[in-house]
């Protein structure tokens, strides 16, 4: 089993430029709902944001500075509070609720492990959180903090974000990402500019790829059937990065892609051009 992991406890510090123009930053779309994501106008000389003590993006666009808000789908509805600089900001979040989803896995072991795989399991998921909890500072114009994603792969989507799942009649953790139906072998492309932060064969996940966006944006690609590219990789938008596989805990052929903000899984579809639903 392989796994590697860049050195995020020194919080290196890296910028991608790509001599993109401030005017073009896309911001992603505005939905303060657990799951989602709020986009909350601050002061244009904020150096820092916290949300539940963990630092904020801040994408500059159009002569306005925002905060890029990661909301747990944990969150309760009601008025929430920003850090800014050390001042209290407050927004709102609105409640939402998501479907259910049922799903009968055949091997019982990705279901309820045996006590040998515990070890595992948790060794791989402090890998994760390693790259998950990071904040690799950039510059606000650098392109790196850029939110208008492509999806990694086309196909439809087989499970949407946020569905509470159930695995045979058991149930499991919130659905964190978009499952994307494809066949094996299909090529997975970067959805932004990044850095790769870690890949492995994990347990649950499979063959992984995490890429790092800058300011605690991460991508992650689960169930690949290879992996294309090591970690510290530069990567630009669509460079490949490996091919859909059904390694891991899968009923089939496809690409789970999540995006984590501020160590929050969020809807993917907040990043890209248009709902991909």
């Amino acid at each position: 089993m392989k796994h590697i992991i860049a050195g995020f406890v020194s919080m290196t510090l890296f910028c991608f430029c790509l001599g993109v123009s401030q005017s073009t930053f896309a911001l992603p779309q505005h939905s303060p709902v657990p799951g989602g994501v709020a986009v909350i106008e601050i002061d244009n000389n904020a150096k820092e944001v916290k949300y539940n003590k963990r630092q904020v993006m801040i994408i500059d666009a159009n002569d306005q500075s925002y905060a890029i808000v990661g909301i747990a789908l944990s969150a309760s509805a009601g008025s929430h509070t920003l850090n800014i600089d050390g001042e209290p900001q407050s927004f709102d979040v609105e409640a939402k609720s998501y479907k259910e989803q049922r799903l009968t896995i055949t091997n019982k072991r990705q279901v309820n492990p045996y006590e040998k795989d515990l070890d595992r399991i948790a060794a791989e998921r402090k890998e994760m959180n390693a790259v998950f909890r990071s904040f690799a500072r950039t510059e606000k114009q650098t392109a790196a903090s850029r939110a208008d994603f492509a999806l990694p792969v086309t196909g439809p989507i087989s499970s949407p974000f946020g569905l509470k799942r159930f695995f045979n009649d058991q149930p499991r953790n919130p659905h964190s990402g978009l499952d994307i139906a494809a066949d094996s072998g299909v090529a997975i492309a970067a959805a932004a500019p990044g850095r790769v932060a870690a890949t492995g064969s994990y347990f649950f996940n499979g063959n992984t790829v995490l890429i790092d966006h800058g300011q605690g944006l991460i991508t992650m690609y689960c169930h690949m059937s290879e992996i294309d590219v090591a970690v510290g990789d530069e990567l630009q938008a669509g460079d490949k990065i490996g091919a859909v596989g059904m390694t891991g805990r899968v009923t089939g052929p496809h690409l789970h892609w999540s995006v984590s903000l501020n160590n929050t899984r969020v809807d993917p579809n907040l990043f890209l051009p248009q709902s991909s639903d």
